[in-house]
């Protein structure tokens, strides 16, 4: 497997025009309703529009972006972005770490200094990880897609295992939430000898699943169970959408970079902190608008949605051979951990019923974008976590 350096530089004229289409939006009415019960406010995204136009800085996060070291690889034809951010330990544990949709490595740039030099941010050297955080086939910087059938998270899964051994690193863990959650799993599956454990966040039960009964569950999870359902009412509709016809949607999020900023920031809305009422309350402004404009860039809303279809389809395959509604996920291959923020809405006793799990930590802050809505605690979880299978 060849792997070859990469830095990113987005061609002045792509800037230009996305500019340029910011500032010819036809915008609808205001739809009525009330706050955010019919989607994105009209108010809101007019704001948010208007700074990523006008004030936000693409140089600036590309810098940053550029600051970690980056390569691709092409695995049966399909160009893989990863990054690579080497700790100076030398005792660091190799780490890959997987985001998921709708989101790209920039997800994690917060938590690359402190797991790979701990020392430098108050932590204890033994801690350091080799990070390798690689973009989604279809996501960020794996773009554009090679062709259908990458959506299966069994072959990534596979190709990720093969980078890991293509930089020599015979025995590592994984770590991810949301579709990364998927993939970081599976990597214990296809590659059980290397992977000593998983580390994952916001495990949930398969969304189409029945409603959650709340009986017997105490406040906390109580809790977790009223938004799940209240989710499988009235927050489905863009996984419908996108596992159905995503060829429909491809071309409003490739052609207006509004709709797919609203498309986005309504998932950031709804899945961070409760206690953040706004996403860029959860998430600082310039990073969403800088994982938002990568999306853009590479094309990836439409082809993100495309892999969101063939993950579902693949997914729909194995609940109906594995029997049941897939409410109730198989324990785990491998020694895992799950983390729960504010936002998420895990409930061990559905999740884990038989206790599989070796570590199940929940938090009173954060949501489904830990890395970067609470990257101390994220970062300090795992750490935790790892120090029992280095």
């Amino acid at each position: 497997m060849e792997l070859t350096p990469f830095t990113l530089t987005v061609p002045q004229a792509d800037i230009d025009d996305l500019h340029a289409r910011l500032v010819r939006t036809r915008w609808p009415g205001p739809g009525g309703g009330k706050g955010w019960d019919r989607g994105v406010p009209l108010d809101y995204l007019q704001g948010l529009a208007a700074y990523w136009r006008d004030d936000f800085d693409w140089r600036h996060q590309e810098a940053r972006l550029n600051a970690v070291p980056q390569f691709t690889t092409v695995v049966d034809g399909q160009t893989l972005h990863f990054l690579h951010a080497r700790s100076p330990e030398p005792g660091a544990f190799p780490l890959v770490m997987t985001h998921g949709w709708p989101s790209s490595v920039i997800e994690f740039l917060d938590v690359v200094g402190p797991l790979t030099d701990p020392a430098a941010h108050s932590g204890d050297p033994a801690d350091a990880f080799h990070l390798v955080i690689p973009s989604l086939p279809g996501f960020g910087l794996s773009t554009p897609s090679a062709g259908p059938g990458w959506g299966n998270l069994f072959r990534v899964s596979q190709a990720f295992a093969g980078i890991m051994a293509a930089l020599g690193y015979e025995r590592y863990g994984a770590q991810g939430g949301d579709v990364g959650a998927g993939v970081s799993g599976m990597l214990g599956m296809v590659d059980a000898e290397r992977v000593a454990a998983v580390h994952i966040t916001g495990p949930v039960p398969y969304p189409f699943g029945p409603p959650v009964d709340l009986d017997g569950l105490d406040a906390a999870d109580a809790e977790r169970a009223r938004r799940f359902n209240e989710y499988q009412r009235d927050g489905l509709g863009y996984l419908h959408l996108q596992a159905s016809r995503p060829q429909t949607l491809a071309y409003a999020l490739n052609d207006s970079p509004v709709g797919q900023l609203a498309w986005i920031v309504e998932k950031f809305a709804e899945w961070t902190d409760p206690a953040k009422p706004l996403p860029d309350e959860a998430v600082d402004r310039d990073t969403l608008l800088a994982n938002v404009s990568l999306t853009w860039f590479r094309g990836a809303g439409a082809s993100s949605a495309h892999t969101t279809y063939e993950g579902m389809q693949a997914f729909r395959e194995f609940v109906a051979s594995a029997g049941g509604d897939g409410s109730t996920p198989p324990p785990p291959a491998t020694p895992t951990a799950a983390s729960v923020f504010a936002g998420d809405n895990s409930i061990r006793s559905i999740i884990d019923p038989s206790g599989a799990y070796a570590r199940w930590t929940e938090y009173d802050r954060g949501g489904h974008f830990p890395a970067l809505e609470a990257p101390d605690l994220l970062a300090e979880d795992v750490r935790a976590f790892f120090r029992d299978y280095r």
